[in-house]
């Protein structure tokens, strides 16, 4: 019989992971989330039993350190969509850990296998979605545009307004067209 994945679980996880990394990602402390899930490999490694009341810890400490290969990408999708976990063989050769968390991941394996292929999963998602264009040592480019704005939009508004305005951008050809003026340039243009 084959198991299933629980996706409901698993959209939470991504949620909640997702949710805990962006507030790690601070410009002012680059190394906070890498700081971070060293200690919580620690403290998992030590005491697995911990998944139980926070699991999205799991994929936090092994954020960014997962590799997928491009052949499995499609295996993964495909899980995903129709809720089905890969069977162990499968999922061994779908996913690649770094040598420094094999320890960590043998003793989560031990302690309940199905933990790690959620969270695994979770990282699939985070590696695909959202935070790919984030790296670890920069704050979220939302976040990074809204500070920049400072909430003052009205260039942006103004530029949405050029393109529904009624003039076109070749009027030389018109009546009393004046081309004194096109090569003006303002400070700062």
């Amino acid at each position: 019989m084959t198991e299933k994945l629980d996706l409901a679980r698993i959209r939470a996880l991504h949620r909640d992971a997702q949710e805990n990394i962006e507030s790690y990602l601070d410009p002012d402390t680059p190394k906070a989330l890498e700081q971070f899930t060293a200690k919580m490999k620690a403290i998992l490694l030590a005491d697995p039993q911990m998944l139980d009341s926070v699991p999205e810890y799991l994929p936090m400490a092994l954020y960014g350190r997962v590799k997928f290969p491009p052949a499995a990408k499609s295996q993964w999708q495909s899980w995903l969509q129709t809720g089905k976990a890969p069977h162990w063989d499968q999922f061994k050769t779908a996913i690649a850990f770094a040598n420094a968390d094999l320890e960590l991941v043998k003793a989560v394996r031990a302690y309940s296998q199905s933990l790690l292929i959620e969270a695994c999963a979770v990282l699939f998602m985070l590696d695909n979605a959202s935070l790919s264009a984030v790296s670890r040592n920069s704050a979220p480019a939302e976040a990074a545009d809204q500070d920049a704005n400072d909430g003052d939009n009205y260039a942006d508004d103004y530029a949405d307004d050029d393109s529904n305005d009624d003039y076109d951008s070749d009027d030389s050809d018109e009546e009393g067209y004046d081309d004194q003026y096109d090569n003006i340039r303002f400070k700062g243009e």
